[in-house]
């Protein structure tokens, strides 16, 4: 079954400083029939202008995934982490008991935009985590790259849920099959571009829910910008 989510449906919400589109249920957006996909939980597109960001706040018993698209986010955290993440780095954080961090653009030229993905571990109270690793275009060109699992398949980096997050770019004769094994579904979500995914076609933002399907096909790209959650089968 292919449950297609528009990018136009999405909830939205403008602070100025920050500009964000949420896939599901967040903050002051709520929908019932939005409330996550399985164990993912946040797909917020935010867009944040130079200068500004999160101060800091606290989060626990979450796995925390931050792609940035374009300019760049500096991070600091209680665990005594800090870097500045740019596009091809990709942050992991698992909160677990308790972490505070903040996040901000330090370009003042330029905003920030990236997309913050949050999935609800399958343990708690752990030790929190951080780690941060770079996948350059070359990893993704054509195919899709494996950026997070549960067993650090591929050199991707751990979470503690049995969820995989792949990344890839796509334009024109370019494209790739995931098999879908039984009790497992998808997520697919375009971050800029276009893209025919199991004979739909998505654009910028645009989102595919795919259950009981034995495999995604993503073809017929255009500047195409993906990610896809490979997940438990959603009980929502």
């Amino acid at each position: 079954m292919l449950t297609p989510r528009p990018a136009h449906h999405r909830g939205h919400a403008n602070h100025g400083w920050l500009d964000s589109y949420h896939t599901f249920s967040f903050a002051n957006y709520f929908d019932a029939n939005h409330m996550g996909f399985g164990p993912l939980r946040v797909i917020n597109d935010d867009r944040i202008a130079a200068g500004r960001g999160f101060g800091t706040h606290g989060h626990r018993d979450m796995e925390i995934i931050t792609y940035v698209l374009d300019g760049a986010i500096a991070h600091k955290d209680s665990m005594g982490s800090g870097s500045t993440i740019e596009p091809g780095n990709v942050q992991r954080m698992s909160a677990g008991s308790g972490v505070l961090h903040s996040e901000f653009n330090p370009r003042t030229d330029k905003p920030t935009h990236m997309l913050q993905i949050w999935i609800e571990p399958d343990v708690s109270g752990i030790a929190p985590e951080y780690e941060e690793k770079k996948f350059s275009d070359a990893q993704k060109r054509g195919r899709l790259c494996q950026l997070v699992s549960p067993d650090g398949a591929d050199g991707s980096m751990v979470i503690h849920q049995d969820a995989r997050l792949y990344a890839g770019l796509f334009d024109g004769a370019e494209s790739a099959t995931l098999p879908l094994a039984a009790g497992r579904s998808a997520w697919v979500h375009l971050a800029r571009g276009n893209l025919t995914v199991n004979g739909q076609k998505l654009g910028e933002g645009d989102a595919l829910a795919l259950s009981e399907e034995a495999k995604v096909v993503l073809e017929e790209g255009a500047n195409a910008e993906v990610l896809v959650f490979e997940l438990p089968s959603n009980d929502r």
